[in-house]
């Protein structure tokens, strides 16, 4: 548990510090699917459980569709003159809300 943590908390401070410098390179870091990746690592590692991985590698394909709303809504919060706060917190229920939408549609076409 403390190795997952450590290199977790590893990789967020590398995409924080690449950010400062450059905000191209913080953002193609940010978006390789590190914690998906590592997710299906450990679970592979403790488990071995092949379904498992399979069925949680389709699963984050799916969530990563609602997961765009906070990327696609907060630069035009930030340019209409809302304050990052305001812009953050708008976008992210934002987001919640898409989430819900996207569970309930994939629910009524049996997708769990």
């Amino acid at each position: 548990m403390l190795f997952k943590l450590l290199i977790s908390s590893l990789i967020i401070a590398l995409i924080s510090e690449y950010s400062k410098k450059s905000s191209f390179f913080g953002s193609l870091i940010a978006s390789v699917p590190i914690i998906s990746v590592l997710s299906l690592i450990w679970i592979y590692f403790e488990s071995k459980d092949i379904e498992q991985i399979k069925n949680l590698s389709n699963s984050i394909f799916w969530m990563v569709i609602p997961s765009l709303m906070l990327f696609i809504s907060f630069p035009p919060l930030i340019n209409a003159g809302l304050n990052f706060w305001t812009s953050l917190i708008i976008a992210i229920i934002l987001t919640i809300i898409f989430y819900i939408l996207t569970i309930l549609i994939l629910f009524s076409y049996g997708i769990k």
